[in-house]
Parts: structure tokens; C-alpha cells; sequence
């Protein structure tokens, strides 16, 4: 397994945050190849299109809501696990941590691209880029609260 580990600070209270990462129906809105996401109790169904195909996704997720934290592990698909961490800046600013696990040869099996250092890298930008569209969704909603 790989791990990649990454964070962004965002313009809203640790609550906000919490409440929006939460919703599995807003994944689509953040996670690129996320086409639509339902809860089912303490897992989620995942949408994804994977190299022009569509695929089904099970996730796990175990909250300790006292630590601002979730993890989530596939339970159907490629092996995939991650931790986001929600670490209060001051009252109305939020450093999110997030914690990436993966195998790179499931990664390329399912979603095709390239090998090696250049997967990770491309991994890398995408979930900088899932960070960010994760950032512009919550402090927009924040700002409507």
C-alpha cells in the first residue's frame, strides 16, 4: 500500500465542516469520478466512473466525532482506505487533514493512466484538486448559514 497525506485550511468553523464531509450526497459536488453517492448507515454507495465505465462502490466509515475524525475502507472494489481529520485553527477556521491509503497496481488496473512515480504524482494532484473543490463547496455553504 501507498500512502499519500495532504491538507487545506478552510474559512468555516469545525462544525461546518464536519456537517458538509458528512453528507454523502455531496461527494459528487467534490470528488472527481464521484457521479453519485447515497448513505446506507454507517456505509456509503459510491458512483464512479473508472476509464469510461461506471462502477459500484461500498465504503465503511467509523466517525469519532469527539476527535473531529473519519475513516472510511472499501469493502467492494479496488482496496482503498483514508482518514480525513478536522483540526480547529480558531472559531471560524478549519485545517483538514487528509490521509490517502491505495495499491498503485488496483489504482492503474481500475482507472488505467500511468506507472510509477508518475501515478503517484498524478494521485497527488488529484486529490489536491478534491481538497480544493471541497474548500470552495464548504465555505460556500458556509457563508450561507
Amino acid at each position: 500500500m501507498s500512502t499519500l497525506e495532504e491538507h487545506i485550511d478552510l474559512s468555516v468553523p469545525v462544525g461546518t465542516a464536519w456537517d458538509c464531509l458528512h453528507r454523502a450526497e455531496t461527494y459528487p459536488r467534490f470528488l472527481n469520478g464521484v457521479r453519485g453517492a447515497r448513505s446506507e448507515g454507517r456505509r456509503a454507495h459510491l458512483d464512479v466512473e473508472a476509464a469510461g465505465q461506471e462502477e459500484g462502490f461500498e465504503i465503511e466509515i467509523v466517525d469519532r466525532e469527539r476527535e473531529n475524525v473519519m475513516t472510511w475502507q472499501t469493502m467492494s472494489g479496488p482496496d482503498l482506505a483514508g482518514t480525513c481529520s478536522l483540526l480547529p485553527i480558531d472559531g471560524e477556521h478549519t485545517r483538514l487533514q487528509a490521509r490517502f491509503e491505495y495499491d498503485p497496481g488496483a489504482i492503474r488496473e481500475l482507472f488505467g493512466g500511468p506507472q510509477g512515480f508518475a501515478q503517484a504524482v498524478a494521485i497527488e494532484r488529484g486529490v489536491r484538486t478534491d481538497l480544493q473543490r471541497f474548500k470552495e463547496l464548504v465555505e460556500a455553504q458556509g457563508t450561507k448559514a
